[in-house]
């Protein structure tokens, strides 16, 4: 099929069960075994589950009390955030090796535009076989992959055949791929998304590929004309060697839960600071102050304020995260805070990348 639109060999790359595996590989006596990094504390968050566990229901961003019951025989470690860093860049190399336009995502998965490769092989496919090979041989972690002609299929793709496998969807398979695709395997529509989807009687690509845009926009805002797009294989955006944050937060989970505003202070304090740190490490400031509160039942809720000038300073950000406490009256005790800058001054930087992004029509077999 041809498109009206630059094609490009995009292979994402997704570790399999990352932190999990690590700690598997590490010490072999939890091969085989459901293990949970982190949760393991009353009040612990499980960050990362191995697929033993995950076959009990145990999921990351799950709370430790729900996991262990969930799975009896569960085995807690302690996250070793060092040693993923260290097995993340290992892994990275390997990406190196074949091209330079390599955009992590996050420790343990990656956008590679291998279009033109220092390998000159013209198989993305082969090249993604390669890349997992290697992944095994120098870390002994599997890996899974991806290969599209943009960034958007091969991310769903490389959910096909996990742990360890592989998907190639070719230009000429890309309309059925996406037709035949369960609207909750589209990337970017979580679960309040897909509910409202199926309420419109949108249940898969070619169900969301029958409604206007004028539909879509209308009932989901800005978002409408990515789904009119993505459904149609269009989505342009460019494999971005250095990604550019939309926004540096901090947060802490607290042993018990705070009842009291006033409790509250010293660990804004404390946040505040480390925030204030990320940002000078990154040299980067915001507008946008976002204060993040989870309840002791698990709720979310967020409070937001612009300000007219950019802000890295921790004096500001804790001033104006006070604001937003004493805001409203909270719902319930509180075991997690977080605050966040958003609206940085990257934004011009972003653009400036947009308007210089020079796309190349190519036409190829993946």
């Amino acid at each position: 099929m041809d498109f009206d639109f630059p094609l490009r060999k995009i292979i994402h790359v997704d570790m399999d069960a990352y932190y999990a595996s690590v700690e598997q590989h590490d010490n072999p006596e939890l091969k085989g075994k459901p293990v949970a990094v982190g949760g393991g504390s009353k009040r612990g968050v499980v960050s990362a589950a191995s697929y033993e566990a995950r076959k009990f229901g145990v999921r990351s961003a799950m709370s430790g009390h729900m996991a262990q019951r969930n799975c009896p025989e569960l085995i807690f470690v302690k996250p070793r955030f060092d040693r993923y860093k260290e097995v993340s860049i290992q892994i990275r190399e390997i990406f190196y090796e074949y091209t330079d336009l390599v955009e992590p995502l996050s420790l343990d998965e990656a956008y590679l535009d291998v279009t033109e490769n220092k390998k000159g092989n013209p198989s993305a496919t082969l090249i993604a076989k390669d890349i997992r090979k290697k992944i095994f041989e120098k870390t002994g972690l599997t890996a899974s992959a991806g290969i599209s002609i943009n960034k958007f299929i091969a991310k769903v793709a490389s959910d096909y055949n996990k742990p360890n496998g592989q998907k190639t969807v070719n230009p000429e398979e890309v309309i059925q791929f996406l037709e035949d695709l369960d609207i909750r395997k589209f990337y970017g529509v979580g679960k309040v998304t897909a509910e409202k989807m199926y309420s419109l009687g949108i249940f898969t690509g070619l169900d969301l590929k029958g409604k206007s845009l004028e539909f879509l926009n209308q009932h989901f805002g800005k978002s409408g004309q990515h789904y009119f797009n993505v459904v149609r294989g269009i989505h342009l955006s460019s494999v971005k060697p250095h990604r550019i944050p939309k926004s540096v937060g901090a947060e802490r989970t607290f042993f018990e839960n705070l009842s009291s505003e006033i409790f509250m202070l010293e660990k804004l304090d404390n946040i505040a600071a480390e925030l204030e740190r990320r940002l000078q490490k990154s040299k980067i400031a915001g507008k946008t102050i976002t204060l993040k509160i989870k309840y002791s039942d698990f709720t979310l809720q967020t409070r937001s304020k612009t300000l007219p000038y950019f802000i890295a300073s921790k004096d500001l950000i804790l001033e104006t995260a006070k604001e937003l406490l004493y805001q409203s009256t909270l719902e319930n005790s509180v075991r997690l805070l977080g605050i966040s800058l958003a609206n940085l001054n990257t934004e011009k930087e972003k653009a400036k990348e947009k308007k210089e992004a020079v796309l190349v029509q190519l036409k190829f077999d993946l």
